[in-house]
């Protein structure tokens, strides 16, 4: 999908008074009384068309001031969105049975908490068309599964790669808000969202759920947070208070799907580390179909 903007779209109002002069301050010829009309050219119509044309160079001339272009949205340089980071909890309690059989994620199957999650993950991160995408996983430690990147097939392929137990048995839940963090290292999007998704309570890491927290407040983080299972409900709503975001709790497959519905509904900011870089411009064009009309006048002008 293409946009069409002008760089100068202000210039465009050098019309109006152009516009205005050439119509009062038009050329007009005398008049001389001849009686042998018959023997003069007719010129009149040439006359008309003349001042048709310089109307246009102008308005040619203006347009190509205000410098259109064209922007593929579709490229990721020229999108809006945001940066998100899916912060995932491996730890060995996200092995025990997800949530109802009958749910349609599982089909029928008795699947883990942490494979249910990767199925809904999934869809949402498909979803963010706009959106550059990260995941932390974390247990006793954390690490970034992927960096924040637009290639969100890449991340989806590197996401079911992901087991839980691969980060240790235990939930630092500060260990997984501070590598969030980190992963946040080299984004200049408006709006950092990362999405913290926990089924125990804290009791592992070196760092503090509280003391990761200031972090990301430090930086303008919104975190949302997702308990399922035994989650300590009440530091994940401590969570998404103190950063603006919002607490979730879901019991089953759908409603897991649900929450990220929700958060996909987020409103969208710019990205502006590469904003507008690969704009065309067309106003070559219109000085060159100008030029043409120039060189026309100028010729009709000889001829006479």
């Amino acid at each position: 999908m293409n946009y069409y903007s002008f760089e100068y779209p202000y210039l465009i109002l050098l019309l109006i008074p152009i516009i205005w002069c050439l119509y009062r301050c038009r050329e007009y010829l005398k008049q001389r009384y001849f009686v042998h009309l018959q023997f003069l050219p007719v010129k009149h119509s040439f006359m008309k068309i003349e001042w048709i044309v310089k109307i246009l160079i102008f308005i040619l001339l203006c347009i190509a001031l205000a410098s259109p272009i064209i922007i593929d949205k579709s490229n990721p340089l020229n999108r809006f969105g945001k940066d998100i980071v899916l912060v995932i909890d491996a730890s060995g309690s996200m092995n025990a049975s997800g949530f109802d059989v009958e749910d349609e994620f599982s089909q029928g199957e008795r699947l883990s908490r942490f494979s249910l999650t990767k199925i809904v993950a999934k869809k949402f991160i498909l979803s963010r068309e706009s959106d550059n995408v990260g995941i932390v996983l974390y247990g006793d430690f954390a690490f970034i599964a992927s960096p924040i990147t637009y290639e969100k097939e890449i991340v989806v392929d590197m996401l079911s790669y992901l087991s839980e137990g691969m980060a240790g048995q235990n939930t630092a839940i500060g260990e997984g808000i501070s590598m969030g963090v980190r992963a946040f290292k080299h984004s200049q999007a408006k709006n950092k969202v990362m999405i913290l998704l926990s089924d125990g309570e804290h009791n592992s890491g070196s760092i503090s759920p509280k003391d990761a927290l200031v972090l990301a407040k430090n930086v303008g983080i919104k975190i949302y947070t997702i308990a399922i299972g035994e989650a300590d409900s009440s530091l994940m709503q401590k969570i998404a208070k103190e950063s603006g975001g919002v607490y979730y709790s879901a019991v089953s497959a759908k409603e897991l799907q649900n929450i990220y519905t929700a958060i996909d509904r987020l409103e969208s900011s710019k990205i502006s580390s590469k904003e507008y870089k690969l704009k065309e411009y067309y106003f070559q064009s219109l000085l060159l179909l100008a030029c043409g009309l120039l060189l026309f006048l100028l010729f009709r002008e000889i001829k006479r």
